[in-house]
């Protein structure tokens, strides 16, 4: 996930990023700019229709189009920054529960074998389920210290969550902890399979395909059509013109398909390894 100073305007305007869009755009950029400028000479130069009221018309066409793909553009932005704000509470929730019931076992547990185990074991999930959702191989070294036999063919965080349900519930077995105290800390020992489904529901359900393909053509349409009737009050100024107006519409769709997987490698993602990582700091001190 990129760091900045959000107050900083002038590295926002003048620096480019390698997670900016107009690094990915500019080989469309430069074909909408010939796309353009060969409709502009046609129509002004070779055709010589300026004096045809009738195609001069058309920009009325595009200002109610326009309107109606500023909203759709709209709600698929917002659409996907819900999905991201939500991987974002999800993983936020895992650190809290994971320093309650850090604080729980440190005051229950008097052995050291049983707080070397959960100083292990509740580290390891949050870092199994960040590599679970970037679709990375998972590392056996992860397991070597939990003693779990690790297979690769089953849900990973499902064998960890399931090693720390059944360590808590032998505690319980053996009478280190009471009933009571094994009903309290059941509670976050649940939260961590709720929300790796959570995570795994953003991450499984896209925008629907028949939703995203249809912005997509509405705005390469669109954007075809521009020159059309702009040529005739911009002149040869249409090609700036529409290639910033594309420039804007497609970056809006291109941030959107970027954050709507928040689990991912992209710049903007979510830093789930660093969060695993901050969990694994946490656990340690407490326990």
């Amino acid at each position: 996930m990129v760091q900045y100073n959000p107050k900083d305007w002038l590295i926002f305007i003048f620096r480019f990023h390698e997670s900016d869009t107009f690094r990915q755009l500019i080989p469309m950029m430069i074909l909408i700019g010939t796309y353009a400028g060969g409709i502009a000479y046609l129509e002004i130069e070779y055709w010589q229709l300026s004096a045809q009221s009738h195609v001069k018309n058309i920009p009325l066409l595009h200002t109610t189009v326009g309107f109606v793909l500023s909203l759709l553009l709209a709600y698929r932005t917002n659409t996907a920054y819900e999905r991201w704000w939500e991987g974002r509470k999800q993983w936020g929730a895992l650190v809290n529960n994971s320093r309650n019931l850090s604080i729980k076992l440190s005051a229950y547990l008097t052995e050291a074998s049983d707080r070397e185990f959960f100083r292990k074991a509740i580290p390891t999930y949050a870092a199994v389920l960040a590599d679970h959702l970037a679709d990375q191989t998972i590392s056996q070294g992860l397991f070597e210290d939990l003693d779990l036999k690790f297979n690769h063919q089953q849900h990973c965080p499902n064998q960890v969550a399931k090693c720390l349900f059944q360590h808590a519930n032998q505690l319980y077995s053996c009478g280190k902890i009471t009933g009571e105290q094994f009903y309290i800390i059941n509670t976050e020992l649940q939260s961590f399979t709720d929300i790796c489904g959570a995570c795994e529901r953003i991450k499984n359900t896209p925008i629907p395909y028949s939703y995203s393909a249809f912005i997509k053509k509405f705005i390469f349409f669109y954007i075809m059509s521009l020159p059309f009737g702009f040529v005739f009050s911009l002149g040869y100024l249409v090609i700036p013109v529409v290639v910033f107006i594309f420039y804007v519409l497609a970056s809006l769709e291109l941030i959107a398909e970027e954050i709507e997987d928040p689990f991912g490698h992209d710049d903007n993602d979510l830093p789930t390894k660093q969060m695993a990582i901050n969990i694994k700091k946490h656990v340690e001190e407490l326990i």
